[in-house]
């Protein structure tokens, strides 16, 4: 029974994973995407993991989130203009879980997870177009349950259990209209955080030679301490950008910047000169990193 219990906590866990990964940015350098989610968890075994737990993330960053123990949400010191958090409580999500479990008890034997996320995500595309999508959605035991058509202002059931709540929800007119007004604005919050907290890469550059080849050399360049995450680079020869680049894609600094790695593999007696181009949109410009007449002043022997 042991070894039941613990298979279906972990079978949960990978659902719970899989609910959440689908929201998730993905990387593309030709690409702008912001996001601000509000996630929240809520268990029916308090003896396994903290009974409600939530957490507000704008982009890459958590910027709220709920105490169990204090029962209040915490803010990070750089988000206390924020809106305030979604307006249904701890309790409110402990009762939803209960009825969906048919639980009579203050707790139930089995394990079962309730998941919400609502916010928005934004992308700016190549051409300047702008694309937007809000969401309002809740899983139960990583199953879609139901989810909230800001359009409609109606609530669409995805599972058999939802049907009784979406009946419920959709006559709560004064609640939909909140949800609505909240997604409306959710594009505001992501442009005042990205505003607030934007960053300019630093950009690196630097030689060495091809450990398997010694008629190449590496050039290789590192853009570092940028905020947002989306970056653009190239390492060009005479402005064409050179073919068979590799890259590290986009990787989180400890404080919460992100840095880019690029290499390319190019002849050591290779006539012309290279550089780096990084375009950023806490930059008005790209900035470059030049090697300038590298075969005349790279210095490897």
């Amino acid at each position: 029974m042991f070894h039941t219990n613990v298979f279906k906590v972990i079978f949960l866990i990978w659902r719970i994973l899989c609910f959440l990964m689908f929201l998730s940015p993905l990387s593309d350098a030709l690409k702008e995407r912001h996001f601000l989610h509000y996630k929240f968890t809520v268990l029916t075994r308090a003896d396994t993991f903290p009974e409600f737990s939530a957490v507000c993330v704008c982009d890459d960053r958590q910027i709220s989130h709920f105490s169990d123990e204090e029962r209040v949400w915490i803010r990070a010191e750089n988000w206390t203009k924020a809106p305030g958090e979604p307006s249904d409580h701890r309790d409110w999500f402990i009762h939803q879980i209960r009825t969906l479990s048919d639980c009579t008890d203050s707790q139930c034997s089995e394990l079962h997870v309730l998941q919400r996320i609502i916010g928005c995500e934004l992308e700016k595309l190549p051409d300047g177009s702008v694309s937007l999508t809000v969401f309002d959605e809740y899983g139960f035991d990583g199953e879609d349950l139901i989810s909230f058509n800001s359009d409609t202002e109606q609530w669409i059931d995805k599972s058999p259990k939802a049907k009784r709540t979406k009946v419920h929800w959709d006559r709560q007119t004064g609640r939909n209209i909140f949800i609505k007004h909240y997604l409306q604005n959710c594009t505001d919050w992501i442009s005042t955080f990205i505003n607030t907290n934007k960053s300019s890469p630093d950009v690196h550059i630097f030689p060495s030679k091809a450990p398997d080849d010694q008629n190449k050399l590496v050039l290789t360049c590192l853009a570092t301490g940028f905020y947002p995450r989306d970056v653009q680079m190239e390492i060009r020869l005479n402005t064409t950008k050179l073919e068979d680049q590799t890259s590290s894609e986009i990787r989180p600094n400890d404080d919460q910047t992100f840095q880019m790695r690029t290499s390319v593999k190019i002849d050591k007696d290779r006539e012309g000169s290279c550089d780096c181009l990084v375009n950023h949109s806490s930059l008005t410009e790209p900035v470059s990193g030049d090697w300038g007449k590298y075969h005349h002043k790279f210095s490897l022997e």
